[in-house]
């Protein structure tokens, strides 16, 4: 609390960022929650409530009046506002009614615009709020509109200038640093006439997928895209801090996925919904481990003949699902990433089929002597180094094979792979160290 307030008092207020303050809130005891918020300056409310983890959100807004949550949104852009409202609606959509009657015409047109977008179409990340100026306008009278605009802190992180013709249609993209190389008496036009084709902009429609923009962004290295409808009229921009939040997000749902639990639940205070979204995928690793004990069970004469195997039986499945994982991680991030094309699908199963074959072979000569030295018995060496090149082999290829399937089949790769894979390795791994031994030893 101490340092909550000493931050709070020794900032001069323009210097006060809600990611600092919401870092601050996260280390109080619960019971001074209410009244540090209270001391939060109400301009930065809604700011610092978007910082927090979901779990704070009520916490926050249910300490302030509509009209003082609304006060505060009001300072914010657009993609923000937007975000704020859709939280507050699903916390207490009587309050987000009342929040948003507070607002003033302009910002409720602009929310209402970017809430008829899908979670995953780019115009649900866009802000309104943009600044183009004319093709004919002279460069002098943009910078001096430009200047103002900022002077009244009417725009934020303005790196670029988008042009547009008499009826709103995208032309151009002029960067600040070549704008200020221009001819200040000549118009726009003039200007980049010398070299249009410099001028060109990287461009979002409205309706692409969210994805598709982020590896624009990653691409090019932007820092800001210019959003456009299916006529190429100018509806606003994505900047790269969103870019940021994004791809964060994204990295989230995958380990999440990876790990057969779900985002969602796992940040709901409801211990009953994030337990039953675990339950799900435990159950189903219930019946792959009750397939894999079956084929076990095929071999029982074999076991109860050696008892060695069931001491290295673990071993097998062990490399073998830690060899899958491997391919499996490494597939879904580039998946993630872009860095996988369409017709590259058989290069990446090639590398990593070839990968674990070398590790294989490696492990398995390792294994198959330590075996050997451990159990007085060379055959039986031999049949644990056969099923470890086996199982690292097949870990490779499916490791590889099943993201890939699921992205064909449009399903989010890292969702079930996990499941699927150690199926595959566990029943690969015993059936063949466990078949292997009944061939040459009995």
């Amino acid at each position: 609390m101490d340092k909550l307030k000493q931050y709070l008092n020794t900032r001069p207020q323009d210097e006060l960022h809600p990611s600092e303050i919401a870092n601050l809130l996260k280390d109080l005891n619960e019971k001074y929650f209410d009244e540090a918020v209270q001391s939060i300056p109400k301009e930065l409310i809604a700011d610092v409530a978007l910082e927090l983890p979901d779990r704070y959100f009520g916490d926050v807004v249910e300490n302030f009046t509509p009209q003082e949550i609304a006060e505060s949104l009001s300072e914010m852009e657009s993609d923000d506002q937007t975000d704020f409202i859709q939280e507050l609606e699903e916390h207490d959509d009587s309050k987000a009614k009342q929040v948003f009657e507070q607002l003033d015409k302009e910002d409720q047109q602009d929310i209402l615009q970017l809430k008829q977008y899908e979670e995953d179409e780019a115009g649900a990340y866009m802000q309104v709020e943009v600044y183009a100026a004319k093709l004919d306008q002279k460069v002098e009278d943009v910078i001096k509109e430009f200047a103002e605009l900022k002077r009244k802190d009417e725009l934020e992180n303005i790196n670029y200038l988008f042009v547009t013709d008499e009826e709103g249609h995208l032309r151009y993209g002029v960067g600040l640093d070549d704008l200020i190389l221009f001819d200040f008496k000549k118009t726009l036009r003039e200007n980049i006439q010398e070299n249009p084709e410099k001028f060109r902009p990287v461009i979002g429609h409205d309706y692409d997928d969210i994805r598709e923009i982020v590896q624009k962004f990653q691409e090019y290295d932007l820092n800001s895209m210019p959003i456009v409808d299916t006529y190429g009229k100018l509806l606003g921009r994505i900047t790269s801090d969103d870019i940021y939040d994004i791809i964060n997000e994204h990295a989230t749902d995958q380990m999440y996925n990876l790990a057969g639990v779900n985002d969602e639940a796992e940040e709901d205070v409801d211990l009953i919904k994030a337990g039953k979204a675990r339950a799900i995928w435990l159950g189903i690793n219930l019946l792959t481990a009750i397939a894999a004990s079956l084929v076990i069970g095929l071999f029982e004469n074999t076991l109860q003949t050696y008892v060695a195997l069931a001491v290295l039986m673990p071993i097998v499945a062990s490399m073998g699902g830690n060899a899958g994982t491997q391919s499996l991680t490494v597939v879904v991030r580039q998946l993630a990433l872009g860095d996988i094309a369409k017709h590259d699908a058989w290069r990446t199963i090639k590398k990593e089929v070839i990968l674990s074959l070398g590790n294989g072979l490696l492990f398995a000569l390792v294994m198959g002597i330590i075996a050997w030295v451990w159990f007085d018995k060379a055959m039986l060496g031999i049949v644990i180094a056969l099923s470890m090149i086996i199982n690292l082999l097949s870990a490779g290829f499916f490791g590889s094979m099943v993201p890939l399937l699921l992205k064909k089949l449009n399903i989010d790769p890292a969702i079930g792979s996990t499941v699927i894979l150690t199926t595959v390795t566990d029943v690969v791994g015993f059936f063949s160290f466990l078949g292997l031994a009944t061939l040459i030893l009995l």
